[in-house]
């Protein structure tokens, strides 16, 4: 393992490892192969979208779990075995076949081997070595999601032209392993308690926060982990539809696959300016503002427009999108603080995990009995409404950041 003095190397880390996340991975390259796959294997959008709905209960199950793992024996050995693990597990997609039972049975392998490769482990080790620039070193973290989603659906578009789908997927496997793998084996890590001590931002000693009693009993917990199921469900629901929407509307699968890869550019953005606007304005407040770009682009795709508007749709989901985890993320340290942190950001996750498939299946029902995306589009605009009221509610923070204090004598300060 290579130890760095600066500990923006484990944010840069967590960037690379994110590129190849469930969320690029699974979610945002699944429009990609929507089509050539259900086209080759002669089965309905509808019935494809149900098997990743079906399955992702597997990432809201195992949320506690995972939040349990993280904190006993740490994020590194879990993110390097569940490269090895979602490598494999993707790769495995090339055995697809026109059968539901082995469509849900490989979805169901990819998810389970996805979820130590997430935000949340990510979250948990950044979290660990900032407190003033949290809300900064979160959101470039967590921009490598936006990085790979302008990485990955592309290349795999690019080896389904070339190769063909099922070996799309095995390059897709590999990829996650590089990217993923190497980070965690090489560079990730949590801050020693020494380490601690010569940060003068970080708690020296036990970790502040909440039990999980006091977090579960009240309502903080659960608005919050409803807002951002609400807005997974609409941001997944119009992002993952893009690539076939506009295939359908006579656009090549590179040039769809482009509109959603602005997308992905407009993520890395949403999450580095949420990131700083945390540290220094309200959060819910910064929550609204950004999840007011999606009406407007949802309302966009749902018009028809041509030209640019698809371009601007995709920009416009993609900043919420960015903002989404990093928020996440954030929000559960101040309001929670980082006793519990794992365990609670890992029931969190698991439920925004586990209803990332709700968006798409719900968007594909509706093309196969309307064959028009409008009415899944206007849903997913009164959600995000809902959403946004739950944000102005939150109230101030529990566990704000601390002021940054002095070395104590003899302590050497660490370059952050």
């Amino acid at each position: 393992m290579i130890r760095f003095r600066s500990r923006w190397w484990i944010v840069a880390a967590a960037v690379i490892g994110l590129t190849v996340s469930g969320g690029p991975v699974n979610i945002f390259s699944f429009g990609v192969f929507l089509r050539p796959v259900t086209d080759d294997l002669h089965i309905g959008r509808g019935v494809f979208a149900s098997a990743m709905l079906t399955t992702n209960w597997i990432s809201a199950v195992s949320g506690p779990f995972i939040g349990w793992v993280l904190d006993r024996y740490g994020a590194r050995r879990a993110l390097i075995l569940g490269a090895i693990a979602f490598a494999i597990g993707t790769a495995m997609q090339s055995l697809l076949t026109a059968s539901i039972g082995v469509i849900y049975m490989l979805f169901a392998l990819r998810i389970l081997s996805s979820v130590f490769v997430s935000p949340t482990t990510f979250a948990l080790v950044v979290s660990k070595w900032f407190d003033r620039q949290r809300g900064l070193a979160l959101g470039i973290a967590m921009a490598g999601v936006g990085l790979g989603t302008t990485i990955v659906p592309p290349t795999a578009a690019w080896l389904i032209d070339h190769y063909g789908w099922r070996t799309a997927y095995i390059g897709i496997g590999a990829l996650i392993l590089v990217l993923a793998g190497l980070p965690a084996l090489l560079v990730i890590r949590e801050p020693e308690e020494a380490e601690r001590a010569a940060l003068p931002d970080l708690v020296r000693g036990p970790l502040p926060g909440l039990s999980l009693r006091q977090a579960f009993s009240g309502w903080r917990f659960y608005g919050l982990t409803f807002a951002f199921f609400l807005g997974v469900i609409c941001l997944n629901g119009t992002l993952t539809q893009i690539v076939a929407m506009l295939q359908d509307r006579g656009w090549g699968l590179q040039e769809a696959t482009r509109v959603l890869a602005a997308s992905g550019i407009a993520a890395i953005c949403g999450r580095l300016l949420s990131g700083w606007c945390v540290d220094r304005f309200h959060g819910p407040y910064v929550a609204v503002a950004f999840f007011i770009l999606p009406m407007i682009g949802t309302a966009l795709f749902a018009s028809g427009s041509g030209g640019l508007g698809p371009f601007l749709g995709a920009l416009l989901c993609g900043a919420a999108l960015g903002a989404e985890i990093d928020l996440m993320g954030f929000f559960v340290s101040r309001y929670f603080g980082l006793k519990n942190y794992g365990k609670l950001i890992g029931t969190m996750f698991g439920v925004f995990a586990g209803s990332t498939g709700i968006g798409p299946f719900i968007s594909g029902r509706c093309f196969d009995l309307y064959h028009t995306y409008v009415p899944a589009f206007a849903l997913y605009e009164v959600l995000l409404v809902v959403m946004c009221l739950i944000f102005v509610l939150l109230g101030p923070y529990p566990f704000p950041a601390r002021h940054r204090l002095a070395p104590a004598p003899g302590e050497a300060e660490v370059p952050a």
